[in-house]
């Protein structure tokens, strides 16, 4: 069996579920969508994820070594996401360290304290390498 490629600028629908047309640039598919997304308890297990092989518990509060399948073609890319809380805090990430390969973050409570956050959420958009 042969192997082939496809190139094309633009997708487009014919608009068959709501009668409209419609295309977008596959640049902004390329570029906009994101690149690894992850999900995972206050126990640091993945619950789902996307271009992440692994995370490790560095301790309260602590995700370290958030691997992506695919590495990133620079360290210059964006991490958003939510964190759950255990207790009735609030709670918010805080980025230590990125690499194309992984990184680390904190969560952390709005008074500052480290906390194992329920159902995190993180994910990254950048450029693949």
């Amino acid at each position: 069996m042969a192997n082939g490629t496809i190139a094309f600028d633009t997708l487009s629908t014919s608009g068959q579920i709501d009668g409209v047309a419609r295309s977008i640039d596959t640049d902004f598919l390329l570029n906009g969508s994101s690149k690894a997304w992850l999900q995972h308890n206050t126990s640091h297990e993945i619950q789902d994820s996307f271009n992440f092989t692994s995370i490790t518990d560095g301790g309260t509060g602590i995700t370290n070594d958030a691997t992506f399948t695919n590495v990133l073609a620079s360290d210059n890319y964006a991490i958003s996401g939510l964190a759950g809380s255990t207790s009735n805090d609030d709670g918010f990430w805080a980025i230590l360290a990125m690499a194309t390969t992984d990184f680390n973050v904190r969560c952390r409570t709005h008074n500052g304290n480290l906390n194992d956050s329920n159902n995190a959420s993180l994910k990254v958009h950048g450029e693949l390498a």
